[in-house]
């Protein structure tokens, strides 16, 4: 590609100076706010039916303690403002994606800025699903944490540990899941190879497993297995699919 045509493709960033680089970033970190208020206002004013959705899993796992104790009187409030905030940034992330993309796409080349669209849909898409994931196992989890305890321990949770279990169990799987996303993004971007990936292949499976040991507070097998084993098909699939958008992008650019 000769430079006239990357001149075309690329946008000239040598004109904006580092303010205007700066107002840029505050604009789109304050939409990302923005959006992550109106989240969480919407979740403080639909707080039941969040809290029924929070509680079903601990209802499975132990139908006769289907409850949530509080020791604090401040307690129900600062784990309802609590919960909402992280309801906020879940039911922001498609605008926080958006934003985080529409940063980046004034450095790339015009057939790179049409992977945006999909950029955004495949993070929220795979990030919902490990969400869902982790809500799925959470039943099974819960149940391995209180049967090892033995019989002669009762269960009673209060709002701050078990909603905290439950939020951090859904946002380590949806942050887990974004991990093809990064792989790929770090291809394209020449800072991996599809060749590297395949030689880190063993080092990959063990480094996969101590990350889900260390971002999965429950600390229990089902969690365990049910992350590391899609974070490694992720890491397989993102160098097939890595090395199909570089072959893409070279047969472009030499066009």
């Amino acid at each position: 590609m000769s430079a006239g045509a990357e001149k075309v493709g690329r946008v000239d960033e040598s004109r904006m100076t580092l303010v205007e680089h700066l107002t840029e970033l505050r604009s789109r970190l304050l939409k990302a706010i923005l959006a992550i208020l109106i989240g969480c206002v919407l979740a403080f004013l639909f707080w039941q039916p969040l809290l029924d959705f929070l509680l079903a899993p601990l209802c499975d796992a132990a139908p006769e303690n289907c409850t949530l104790i509080i020791t604090d009187p401040v307690q129900g409030l600062s784990t309802r403002l609590k919960v909402s905030g992280y309801a906020g940034i879940f039911f922001a992330m498609p605008v926080i994606l958006w934003q985080l993309w529409r940063f980046i796409t004034p450095g790339l080349y015009d057939h790179e800025r049409k992977l945006a669209v999909p950029f955004v849909l495949s993070s929220l898409a795979l990030f919902l699903l490990g969400s869902g994931l982790a809500y799925w196992t959470l039943p099974k989890a819960l149940g391995f944490l209180i049967d090892v305890g033995g019989p002669d321990i009762q269960p009673f949770f209060t709002p701050t540990g078990y909603i905290g279990l439950v939020t951090y169990m859904m946002l380590a799987f949806g942050i887990g899941f974004e991990f093809p996303i990064v792989l790929i993004f770090l291809q394209l971007a020449g800072v991996l190879t599809a060749d590297r990936l395949k030689s880190w292949r063993r080092y990959a499976i063990v480094g996969i497993v101590a990350l889900v040991a260390v971002i999965t507070p429950s600390g229990d097998p089902w969690s365990l297995l049910a992350l590391s084993v899609p974070m490694y098909l992720f890491y397989e699939a993102a160098i097939v699919i890595g090395r199909l958008l570089k072959r893409r992008m070279r047969a472009r650019e030499s066009a």
